[in-house]
């Protein structure tokens, strides 16, 4: 019984981390310095995935890392506002965010457990509500209220609501299976480049002013995914 709760405890206990580190330092950090701590989140993974499950990966697999979290923290505003609370914080929260990969990728693999993305799912919504719902009380006190009373006003609300469950409903979906089906570290190199993807749609879209320094971050980190991609391919990790 405890062999089968500690892995789902540890990954629950990691994403309330995730949550509230994650959210207190946007209060201290700037967006832009939040996101260049948040990617070296490939490397706590890979330390991670070595501590946890022993896994290795080759030299050049993981020189390949270099460029991926390079370029994103090149993009993000060189001169970031300093916070040394917040900077430990978001540290947290990134170490957090790679735990929490590590452990899920174990749960959806190891032949002791092998859960399907969908029983994980069931499994980590639950406990993820009760440990998260005292903290949301805590720190936004009567949201519940403010909710109500602004579906009320304007009943468009709880369409936004309901897609938002929705989406995250399929984020994380998506997110196991392709823990499941690759690791927890391709994951994560994943993220990064999702990141730079997204700033260069918003460009289009919404015709953001963006600096040379920034694309040139984004490219670099493409460029990175790339080479992880065909590494994870040529070079077998070391037995």
């Amino acid at each position: 019984m405890v062999h089968f709760l500690c892995p789902r405890l540890l990954q629950q206990l990691s994403l309330l981390q995730l949550v509230v580190c994650g959210n207190t330092s946007l209060r201290y950090l700037p967006v832009s310095f939040n996101q260049a701590i948040g990617a070296t989140t490939p490397f706590f993974t890979a330390i991670f995935a070595f501590i946890i499950t022993c896994k290795r990966e080759s030299s050049v697999v993981y020189m390949a890392l270099v460029p991926v979290v390079f370029g994103i923290v090149i993009a993000s505003n060189s001169e970031p506002l300093f916070h040394l609370f917040g900077f430990l914080v978001c540290l947290g929260s990134t170490a957090a965010r790679a735990l929490k990969s590590v452990v899920q990728g174990l749960l959806l693999t190891s032949e002791a457990e092998k859960l399907h993305s969908m029983n994980l799912l069931m499994y980590m919504a639950p406990i993820a509500a009760l440990l998260l719902l005292p903290v949301t009380l805590f720190v936004e006190g009567n949201v519940l209220a403010i909710t109500i009373e602004k579906a009320r006003e304007n009943t468009f609300i709880i369409f936004l609501l309901l897609g938002n469950m929705t989406m995250a409903y399929l984020v994380n979906l998506t997110n196991f299976l392709v823990t499941k089906h690759t690791s927890a570290l391709t994951l994560q190199v994943l993220g990064n480049a999702k990141a730079a993807v997204a700033a260069v749609i918003s460009v289009l879209i919404f015709k953001n002013p963006v600096t040379v320094m920034g694309m040139t971050g984004f490219v670099i980190t493409i460029i990175g995914v790339i080479l992880y991609s065909e590494a994870k391919k040529r070079f077998k990790a070391p037995h």
